[in-house]
């Protein structure tokens, strides 16, 4: 059941392809690495406690499987900045603007919460927006990060394209995932976290690597219209041309096609692109592109509001009214945002993370390469 709950087929590894993995052993090497490529000991652990909760949670596009390797990657080639030095560049009391110094957004944006969770606690809200920087990892990380606080997190972050405007065939917005999250008394917290486009950009990677098909209107062809039938899955946007230059595939926006709704997500995708994009003065996906984000995090002090205790045990009363709703025919249960993350986390935290064996073999030829003990399995 918790694998269902989580992951569409496509996204799964398979169980005669995974490795479980404990998650105490994973951070450890992934903190060793990232220090290999130059982080502080305190921003390696950072930054792995941001890709192994991913894990955890079930969100496996952002964990160590699919992302580790590109920063690693980005890390050697001089793209991201190991030891950014990050400067407020605008600031009130209740927000913030931040250069990232071509920083990891995985290591920066944690900070930028931290800020937005400060100002919060001071005047009621806090927002913080960070430009020149790069792949900020799991968005709902950071509004977990409020929570812990009694406060409602939000967090976005304005991609480089790869996500076609409905009717166009140039892709122009990046899929600008949105996530908020909110504490519950006794219930685990509500947490939306989902990208504007279809599918997200690293399911990709995960359908690749499980040879699983993609559903009918999740990308386009090149010339923009919608695939309805199953197709393989492409290579990302920015990797992926034919010998003539040109794309051959392109990501659609969320609802697939106009008739099912697609101008909703490509109007949100826009929102993005403008909060954590044009209002960082550091430019939005299209411009100036790869490899840069522009991030946005607020944090909402409840207490500001109403009273922390009564909105809480609201959210549990609401939740409960989702949760003992009457399913539709065929299935068990409905489930309420951040319900089946923290099934899986309990799982995962249990028997271990499940790591495809290519990862686990990549994971090996790193150790090797930088010369750190491979201790995983």
């Amino acid at each position: 059941m918790l694998r269902e709950i989580k992951l569409l087929e496509q996204f799964k590894v398979q169980i005669n392809d995974e490795v479980r993995i404990n998650e105490s052993k994973l951070r450890d090497l992934v903190s060793a690495l990232f220090m290999k490529a130059g982080l502080s000991k305190d921003d390696a652990d950072l930054g792995a406690d941001v890709l192994v909760t991913a894990d955890i949670r079930g969100v496996d596009t952002h964990g160590v499987s699919n992302m580790l390797r590109t920063y690693m990657d980005y890390f050697s080639k001089g793209i991201i900045n190991p030891d950014p030095k990050t400067v407020i560049t605008r600031e009130t009391p209740s927000t913030a603007n931040i250069d990232g110094d071509r920083g990891l957004g995985i290591i920066t944006t944690p900070k930028a919460m931290e800020l937005a969770i400060e100002k919060a606690k001071n005047v009621g809200m806090g927002v913080v927006t960070i430009h020149n920087s790069r792949h900020y990892g799991m968005a709902s990380y950071y509004t977990l990060m409020a929570v812990e606080h009694n406060m409602i997190g939000m967090s976005m972050t304005s991609c480089p394209p790869q996500v076609l405007p409905t009717f166009g065939s140039e892709p122009l917005l990046g899929t600008n995932p949105i996530a908020v999250a909110a504490p519950a008394a006794t219930e685990a917290p509500f947490v939306f976290d989902a990208a504007m486009s279809a599918v997200a950009a690293n399911k990709l990677g995960l359908a690749r690597r499980n040879s699983t098909k993609l559903l009918g209107g999740w990308v386009a062809d090149k010339d923009g219209v919608p695939i309805m039938n199953e197709v393989d899955p492409p290579v990302p946007e920015y990797e992926h041309y034919n010998a003539q230059g040109g794309a051959t595939s392109h990501l659609l926006p969320l609802g697939g096609t106009r008739e099912i709704g697609s101008h909703k997500g490509y109007g949100m995708m826009c929102v993005v692109d403008i909060l954590s994009g044009i209002l960082t003065g550091g430019g939005y996906g299209m411009n100036p592109g790869r490899p840069n984000f522009g991030h946005y995090v607020a944090a909402y002090n409840i207490e500001a509001f109403m009273d922390t205790n009564e909105f809480k045990e609201t959210m549990d009363e609401w939740i409960n009214m989702l949760k003992t709703s009457k399913p539709a025919k065929g299935h068990s249960r409905v489930l309420y945002p951040g319900q089946a993350e923290a099934e899986v986390a309990e799982d995962r935290l249990n028997k271990g993370i499940p790591l495809h064996t290519e990862v686990v073999e990549w994971f090996e030829s790193a150790c090797k390469e930088h010369g750190i003990p491979f201790e995983l399995v």
